[in-house]
């Protein structure tokens, strides 16, 4: 298990393959924000309703200079069903051995129906233009997060 990152320390870089056939290095984004969001599952209700959040968002975000990646375990095509079923128009990145969730310290022991399990929290990072963490949500409960994600873009 990784230390947790900090707001103000600057982001982990990591290379992931993305939907559309893209592979996505995080320092390509340099001189943007970058809202960094990890979830647990595809087609699931949680995640579904915080994907759908972000692409309803997903203007006002992007109009206050940020990107939207979206971060799980699922493989690509997985990803690729997921984000055509649901009109998604950010990029959603693959982390199957999950490098990256442990490199952002969201890969922990959860209580799943009284029994402990290894799973992805979920969790979102905004990255400033410069690759620093400016704002951490941990433990994300989906109603107005991307909301929430908006306001500290400001």
């Amino acid at each position: 298990m990784s230390e947790q990152v900090q707001e103000g320390q600057a982001a982990p870089d990591f290379t992931l393959p993305a939907t559309g056939g893209n592979q996505v290095t995080l320092s390509q984004y340099q001189g943007k924000k970058v809202v960094l969001y990890f979830y647990s599952k595809d087609n699931t209700s949680g995640c579904t309703d915080e994907a759908r959040e972000f692409r309803d968002m997903y203007e006002a975000i992007t109009a206050a200079g940020a990107v939207i990646l979206g971060v799980s375990k699922d493989s690509l095509e997985t990803h690729e069903k997921f984000s055509a079923k649901h009109e998604l128009p950010f990029l959603l990145l693959s982390d199957t051995d999950r490098v990256v969730c442990q490199l952002y310290g969201v890969f922990k022991e959860k209580n799943m129906y009284g029994k402990k399990v290894m799973g992805i929290e979920r969790s979102t990072f905004i990255i400033n233009e410069q690759g620093k963490i400016t704002r951490v949500f941990r433990k994300v409960k989906v109603a107005g997060h991307a909301q929430a994600v908006l306001a500290a873009l400001k």
